[in-house]
């Protein structure tokens, strides 16, 4: 869609004075997807030069606002990606859960995912999931790093200033490490996402987190020192998400949204703590077999 309203596109890289009617363009997919006549001058970000994705000196991911999720898609699939990231997989079934065509995939971001805060947004999905840290910029060059999990505050919400600019996500290395367990629904075969949640079980202390985003107006995260049981987890959603919360729009009633919450949630804890059980078997067998040798 024609934007007629914008008189300027300027180079993001030279250093303008924020002014009322700005916004900063990555990909675009939404800001021409619909009228915007609040604007007048575009900040682009494409030639930045940002690397889309670097892993860490300690070993975990920094994504970059700009990357797309064709690139994102890429790495997670590629030998580029640490053997060790047994939360890999979780990367390609958020990537699927835009339900987008190509086209897009090769122009949406990250950032732009994040900074929309749609409830359905599965950037903020899978960030929100793995303990994701947003690196937020400021005019004046000053920088501040919040949680995915906060940064998002409702639907169409978020935390950032104006004039300010989502650098990157970093996810840690301990996330990336995680076992991890996807649930997803729609209410038609191509639609956005009703409810989202995902599970992860953590690599050093076997503690258990619950994301629950789509059906929300923002990320909700439970976190269990020990694996929950089915009781305890329903209680922790009915304490943690208030009836306001989940969301109500044409792609899903919020007690729709609310039911799948809590099935998805028990269904994510029972793979998870099966994982957990078969992982303890095996390394008592192994125990044993050292045992005898």
């Amino acid at each position: 869609m024609d934007l007629n309203t914008v008189l300027e596109v300027r180079d993001a890289r030279r250093r303008e004075v924020w002014r009322p009617g700005d916004a900063w363009l990555g990909g675009g997919t939404y800001l021409f997807s619909e009228p915007q006549p609040h604007l007048r001058r575009l900040i682009d970000l494409s030639r930045t030069g940002w690397e889309p994705l670097a892993v860490t000196p300690d070993g975990g991911l920094e994504i970059a606002a700009t990357c797309t999720i064709a690139q994102l898609s890429r790495f997670a699939r590629s030998a580029e990606r640490p053997a060790e990231w047994t939360a890999g997989p979780l990367f390609e079934q958020c990537c699927r859960a835009f339900l987008a065509s190509w086209k897009i995939w090769n122009m949406a971001t990250l950032g732009g995912n994040l900074c929309n805060s749609l409830p359905a947004g599965p950037m903020i999905s899978l960030t929100a999931a793995l303990d994701g840290v947003c690196l937020l910029r400021s005019q004046d060059g000053a920088s501040r790093e919040l949680p995915v999990a906060n940064f998002v505050t409702g639907a169409g919400r978020n935390r950032l200033q104006p004039g300010e600019l989502l650098r990157s996500v970093t996810l840690p290395a301990r996330a990336l490490r995680s076992r991890t367990a996807f649930r997803q629904a729609s209410l038609y075969g191509l639609g956005r996402s009703g409810a989202l949640v995902i599970g992860t079980a953590d690599p050093v202390d076997g503690a258990l987190t619950v994301t629950v985003t789509a059906s929300t107006v923002r990320p909700i995260r439970l976190w269990f020192p020990v694996p929950p049981n089915e009781a305890a987890l329903r209680e922790a959603i009915e304490y943690r998400i208030a009836a306001e919360e989940y969301f109500d729009d044409i792609h899903g009633l919020p007690a729709w949204r609310r039911h799948m919450t809590f099935r998805f949630a028990e269904e994510v804890r029972r793979e998870l703590i099966e994982d957990i059980e078969d992982t303890q078997a095996v390394e008592a067998a192994q125990d044993i077999e050292g045992c005898r040798r």
